[in-house]
């Protein structure tokens, strides 16, 4: 069986899943998720929640988010910034990379003109493409600018081809944690609004005043993506939300081979992370907000679409169902399995591409903000 790379398995998710952009969504979804399979031209098929009187252990409440790195205009990319808005998404935003996406700060920006509440952002700048000082002016003006709606997401970098194709040194792992450590330093510097100087390892800063200082105070939440321990122990230290990715130490898109590394297929691997978040956290562990990026595959027939990914993708069937990162099944057992993570995990920030921003709108009508 082929494997596929992570842009081939988007594709192939587009050609199977795809909707007509929410026309099979009908009528209030609080009490009953309606969905419809894109390729089925039949009668709609209404799965109710079975959730309406359940107590959740968490205080977290759930929130959710839509990703879209460029659209056919400038105007289907700002619509589909207000249609998330207007499903109830409580964010938007864009990733970082070097290749056929928009850049994401001024992509950023333009989501934030184009809607009113929403809050929007990078998902997420790598580290080492801006200087932080440079970054730590632009995010703040862009904060000032949308009056205090940017999440700021940031990671280490991870992506090789990104490094190597532009020149831009890909050193290793340790060194790029480090220097998002001091990057990180700097940033909250900046945006104190005191004069700040700083000397790490990476950068040094002399007697630099920020300004503009964000609209928000102290700052804008700060978002860290990581999913080796020592990425997590960092977030853990400096995050507001920490976004529980799989390790990416292969640098590589490929789902299959990041998938059914050691790293990440290990039993308890999820529930591991979570620990070494709270001893590296202390006391700050229950202000942190705990999130993750999701692979939707909207199906009746979830055994079967488990056995054949899990196959794909050379992982255990239930470490597959377990993962964070994947949400499989019909309405109810999306349900089922989001407030399950939360109970277990304290999982309750779940972004979506947004491809599955109109599918998942009745499940968000569901459980955002409960």
């Amino acid at each position: 069986m082929k494997l596929l790379s992570v842009d081939d398995h988007l594709i192939e998710h587009l050609r199977l899943w795809r909707t007509d952009c929410g026309r099979n969504i009908r009528g209030p979804a609080r009490r009953a998720l309606r969905w419809r399979h894109a390729a089925d031209e039949g009668p709609m098929i209404e799965a109710h929640s079975h959730h309406e009187r359940r107590q959740v252990s968490t205080s977290r409440e759930f929130r959710f988010g839509v990703q879209l790195n460029w659209a056919a205009s400038a105007e289907e990319f700002c619509a589909r910034a207000r249609r998330a808005e207007d499903l109830g998404y409580a964010t938007f935003t864009v990733a970082d990379h070097l290749d056929r996406q928009y850049a994401c700060l001024p992509a950023v920006l333009a989501a934030g003109f184009a809607t009113q509440s929403i809050r929007v952002g990078p998902h997420v700048l790598a580290n080492d493409y801006k200087h932080p000082v440079v970054l730590a002016k632009e995010l703040a003006t862009a904060d000032v600018l949308l009056g205090g709606r940017v999440q700021v997401g940031i990671g280490a970098g991870w992506l090789r081809d990104d490094y190597l194709r532009s020149g831009i040194p890909f050193d290793p792992a340790g060194t790029r944690i480090a220097r998002l450590e001091e990057s990180l330093t700097v940033l909250k510097g900046l945006w104190s609004g005191d004069s700040f100087s700083f000397r790490g390892d990476h950068y040094q800063i002399d007697i630099m005043e920020g300004f503009p200082t964000p609209a928000q105070k102290p700052y804008p939440p700060i978002m860290i993506g990581a999913g080796g321990k020592r990425m997590l122990g960092l977030a853990a230290r400096h995050a507001d939300i920490i976004n529980i990715s799989v390790n990416q130490s292969t640098g590589v898109r490929d789902v299959a081979a990041v998938m059914s590394s050691d790293e990440n297929q290990a039993a308890g691997i999820n529930q591991q992370r979570i620990e070494w978040i709270r001893d590296a956290a202390g006391e700050r562990f229950d202000e942190i907000e705990l999130g993750a990026m999701c692979f939707v595959v909207p199906t009746e027939d979830r055994q079967a679409v488990v056995r054949e990914r899990a196959q794909m993708l050379g992982i255990a069937e239930r470490d597959l169902l377990d993962s964070p990162q994947w949400l499989i099944g019909s309405p109810a057992e999306m349900v089922d399995d989001l407030l399950r993570r939360r109970d277990e995990l304290g999982i309750s920030y779940l972004i979506f591409f947004d491809d599955m921003a109109e599918r998942m709108a009745p499940i968000v009508e569901e459980l955002a903000g409960k």
